[in-house]
């Protein structure tokens, strides 16, 4: 017997941003759950079990690859399968592509689950996955950029919301970032070495680590504001013209960023200081776009005290500001010195990370679920679960940033001290021994964000399955949606 809480839609294909929204919450719990476990590895090594399965080593990169491609991949599709069909008034190009592209991603995503922690990795960050895996990938995403692309080549009206402009962008970024880098020759089935070498590996590393941030975690993600934002708000963006710069800046000058990892290496000098002076640059068209995204609020600031949705959405917004200034200041060749290889630059990835990159996809699938399962608008289970939610993530990713950032700075002060003989003031240890207060501080920063995402995990079930708080009145429920697209609003500027 069909679900009768399950919206249907006479023309849209609702079933796979259906099991991507869901897909979404339970990597999510995953993602993050690894994520407290390794935290808690380095303030106890004893949880560094006698499995090796289990240890740091291993389960940190499953931890990036759930939170990054698990978590907001699932997300990125869900967002942008909806947002393509609802602004160009089309179903999907394709049914099959459709199906493809999840139960593709979903197999990407179980296997990088069992190879990590058995110790199958190319060991490059954010592309440790093996050449049989990196195949499918290459073959899923080219699958969601013809469904994407194709849908919009059938749109009905004559112009493309800028929504789509970024969503286009990351999807044809990471295609081009994702085959380039994996550019491999297998020696066994589980077993690969890549054809580039030394400072050209290392390179290309960065071009593609780098860009995976700008396109994927950045673009895929403004994609997701400029019509979340707007949409919640009830309000015009700001200013579409603004918009634009903001999309063809970002676009411009993000691939030229990414040797700034790469400060005092072999790369050559010229191209460390070109990434650091793209870099600085960068700051611009980011805070355009963070501006245009709060500023799309003015009229509606009232909002905020009774839609914990839109809060999400602001907050997000208010990290990206923060994470893209911070940035640039620390690609500067004296202020790398201080921060690389430190906890500094663990609190500048979780501030994008959680304050922006997890906290904007919450506010979209608060947004998008109730719609999902045929209730109206922001109809979830429980407004007050969302309000916990909210300040759970938020005090958890402020705890999280915050012990990082003091470890970052008494890490590299501490390394950089010397003697008046020349030798060093402390030993490593000692660095270590330090840090231990900022790492407890994290763990319990991290499990408070994790017990976040398990109260959105129980109020999106009780949503999906037609429950009703006793003070929420029946009539609200919206068993099916109204047929009509949604008209683009029209932007000031």
């Amino acid at each position: 017997m069909a679900n009768p809480h399950i919206a249907k839609h006479p023309e849209y294909d609702y079933d796979t941003v259906r099991l991507f929204c869901l897909a979404t919450i339970v990597w999510g719990v995953v993602g993050m759950a690894v994520g407290v476990l390794i935290a808690a590895q380095m303030v106890w090594p004893v949880l560094n079990t006698p499995w090796e399965w289990f240890h740091f080593g291993r389960l940190r990169p499953l931890h990036t690859n759930a939170v990054i491609f698990a978590f907001g991949g699932s997300a990125l599709m869900a967002t942008s399968y909806y947002v393509v069909q609802r602004t160009c008034q089309a179903p999907l190009f394709s049914p099959f592509l459709s199906k493809f592209t999840f139960w593709g991603w979903q197999t990407v995503i179980v296997a990088a689950a069992i190879t990590l922690p058995l110790g199958l990795t190319t060991t490059h960050e954010y592309a440790e996955l093996e050449w049989p895996i990196d195949i499918l990938i290459a073959l899923v995403w080219i699958a969601y950029a013809v469904n994407f692309i194709g849908t919009i080549a059938k749109r009905k009206p004559n112009h493309i919301y800028v929504a789509n402009w970024f969503f286009m962008a990351f999807i044809l970024a990471v295609a081009i970032l994702h085959i380039f880098n994996s550019i491999q020759y297998p020696v066994t089935l589980w077993k690969s070495y890549y054809v580039p070498s030394g400072a050209i590996d290392a390179m290309i590393q960065w071009w593609y680590g780098h860009n995976a941030v700008g396109f994927y975690l950045t673009a895929g993600f403004l994609g997701m504001m400029y019509y979340f934002v707007p949409k919640q708000a009830e309000r015009p963006i700001y200013s579409y013209r603004l918009s634009i710069v903001h999309f063809w800046a970002l676009i411009a000058i993000y691939m030229w960023a990414g040797a700034h990892h790469l400060h005092f290496s072999a790369l050559p000098d010229w191209a460390q200081s070109l990434s650091m002076v793209f870099s600085l640059i960068l700051l611009f068209p980011s805070w355009g776009g963070m501006i245009n995204g709060i500023m799309t609020l003015s009229g509606a600031w009232d909002k905020l005290r009774t839609d914990p949705i839109l809060k999400f959405l602001v907050v997000s917004l208010s990290f990206y500001g923060l994470a893209t200034f911070e940035g640039p200041m620390m690609s500067i060749k004296t202020v790398n010195a201080m921060s690389h290889a430190t906890d500094w630059t663990v609190g500048h990835v979780h501030s994008g990370a959680l304050g922006w990159v997890a906290m904007i996809t919450f506010g979209a699938m608060y947004h998008l679920i109730p719609i999902m399962y045929g209730r109206k608008q922001g109809q979830m289970y429980s407004v007050a679960l969302i309000n916990l939610h909210f300040w759970l993530a938020t005090i958890g990713t402020v705890l999280y940033i915050a012990s990082m950032w003091v470890n970052g700075l008494m890490q590299g002060l501490m390394w950089r001290a010397v003697n008046e003989d020349g030798t060093l003031t402390y030993t490593f240890v000692e660095a270590l021994e330090a840090s231990m207060p900022g790492y407890i501080v994290r763990t319990i920063g991290g499990a408070l964000f994790l017990a976040g995402m398990l109260v959105m995990a129980w109020n999106v079930w009780c949503t999906t399955q037609g429950r009703t708080r006793a003070e929420e009145d029946p009539a609200k429920l919206d068993p099916v949606l109204d047929a009509e697209a949604d008209a683009i609003a029209p932007a000031r500027g």
